[in-house]
């Protein structure tokens, strides 16, 4: 396999995988890509159409739309990859338990049940509440939703992966259970997950703004995609491209990986697989 290979049978995959490239390119320069500081105020440029000097324009306040933008992609980056990261580990951890000994599968799963009864904006909304604005808090808020979705998966895909020939071969030559598990069971659905994951990265990417929309999240003057939505509503009707562009940004971003995520299912699924 090759990258001609996947630019003729995954091109929305391909084009998804560009748009991710350049959004944690964007995230990781931001110092070098921004032409202004994002918080620098100019009360004399305030809601200024896009012209050269401001390719964006600027917001009420002056800011450059591009630059905040740009520094808005990092804040995105951190919190998602963050909060999947995290989730990925407590999740597959606790749903790998729960699918390989019956003696905590009952606690851990009826927890599980009960945390995904709940929308998981609304519970983002509730954690963020209690504990405050700030990014470590909606980090948290996105992985108290992240956490059963990466346990109820991973806990089916070691359900249905235990009845195996090579894992009762494996149990019957006395290997550990621990080794059973994260040496013969975990890279076998190790793809369902790693789907799992690129799918809710734009979930929380969505959640965070959401939150910040609301005011709820980022504190500002910090540049966010959502609060920079929030800020530029009132000003919509006088100067669209303080909402056009960020928004524009956020919906490319969350596109990008849901087609990067769908082509990683198909590449992955042997089912799916284009040969």
């Amino acid at each position: 396999m090759n990258i001609r290979y996947f630019l003729r049978n995954y091109p929305t995959a391909c084009l998804g995988a560009i748009i991710v490239l350049v959004f944690i390119v964007t995230a990781l320069g931001a110092e070098q890509l921004a032409p202004h500081d994002p918080n620098w105020v100019t009360p004399r440029d305030s809601v200024r159409p896009p012209d050269s000097e401001y390719i964006f324009g600027a917001d009420h306040n002056g800011r450059d739309i591009l630059s905040r933008v740009i520094y808005g992609a990092r804040i995105s980056l951190l919190i998602s990859m963050s909060s999947v990261t995290v989730g990925l580990i407590f999740g597959v951890s606790l749903g790998a338990l729960a699918g390989w000994n019956s003696k905590y599968e009952l606690v851990i799963m009826r927890l599980v049940d009960m945390m995904l009864s709940f929308p998981g904006l609304i519970t983002a909304l509730a954690i963020v509440a209690i504990l405050g604005s700030g990014i470590e808090n909606v980090i948290a808020a996105n992985m108290a939703y992240q956490i059963p979705m990466f346990a109820r998966l991973t806990h089916g895909l070691v359900l249905s992966t235990k009845p195996n020939t090579y894992i009762m071969a494996a149990r019957s030559v006395g290997l550990s259970d621990f080794h059973t598990l994260f040496r013969h069971i975990m890279p076998n659905i190790l793809g369902p997950i790693v789907v799992q994951g690129s799918l809710l990265i734009p979930d929380a990417i969505m959640t965070t703004s959401a939150l910040s929309f609301l005011g709820l999240g980022v504190s500002p003057p910090t540049a966010e995609w959502g609060g920079m939505l929030q800020d530029g509503i009132k000003w919509f009707r006088l100067a669209p491209h303080v909402m056009l562009f960020p928004g524009g940004c956020l919906m490319l971003t969350v596109l990008g990986f849901n087609l990067l995520g769908d082509g990683l299912r198909q590449w992955l699924d042997p089912q799916l697989r284009i040969n």
